[in-house]
């Protein structure tokens, strides 16, 4: 009966915890103003994530999520320029596909959606690496693309889990505003720590010889 009480404590604390985090995200999002406060609120959330799955669990959630906040604010904004950036010429090319609506494009086509393809596995990458590497933004970038190309299963992995949770959410779309954010955060971050550590080793044992 208690490991049945203790259970559902567990279970009740950490949805509590996903819940809350997802609330910071949109409330720091709309602090920097939506343009400027969503990526420092994105990259915060990834980073106490981290903390929690490294076993910091007790730590203060708020104090802690502001503190990476205001510390990468300017460093996520400027991964944040460059993900837009690259968002904006794939929608250009998008709509000047559109409006040359001619098969005859189709084989032309398929550069750009292998491009989205891999845009969005190194997307899944991103905001892990970042909240994981002290570095500087352009080292951000290169080692989650790296990250990318040498872990096709760890992309595989994640794609088969959001695929899923996005089936669910759509189904329950009050459970995309409460937790999509922080679940989103969890699945990538815990799967990639994984990665993470596994080039860790590789790096360790190779220095070892």
């Amino acid at each position: 009966m208690d490991s049945t009480r203790g259970l559902i404590y567990s279970v009740t604390e950490w949805i509590t915890r996903f819940a809350y985090l997802n609330l910071l995200l949109l409330v720091f999002s709309l602090l920097g103003g939506v343009i400027l406060g969503f990526f420092p609120a994105l990259t915060a959330m990834f980073a106490v994530i981290r903390q929690w799955l490294r076993g910091n669990t007790d730590m203060p959630v708020l104090k802690t999520y502001w503190d990476y906040y205001r510390k990468d604010f300017w460093k996520s904004n400027v991964i944040g320029l460059f993900v837009g950036s690259i968002i904006a010429l794939i929608a250009i090319d998008i709509l000047f596909i559109q409006a040359n609506g001619s098969t005859g494009l189709a084989w032309t086509n398929i550069p750009l959606f292998a491009f989205m393809l891999l845009f969005l596995l190194f997307l899944f990458h991103l905001f892990p690496t970042f909240a994981h590497y002290d570095v500087s933004a352009g080292k951000v970038i290169k080692h989650a693309f790296l990250l990318t190309l040498v872990n096709p299963v760890s992309s595989l992995f994640i794609l088969l889990c959001l695929v899923p949770l996005v089936f669910i959410m759509q189904l329950a779309p009050a459970l995309a505003f409460i937790f999509g954010g922080s679940v989103y955060a969890f699945v990538t971050m815990w799967i990639t720590m994984k990665a993470f550590d596994k080039a860790q080793q590789k790096n360790m044992a190779a220095s070892s010889h």
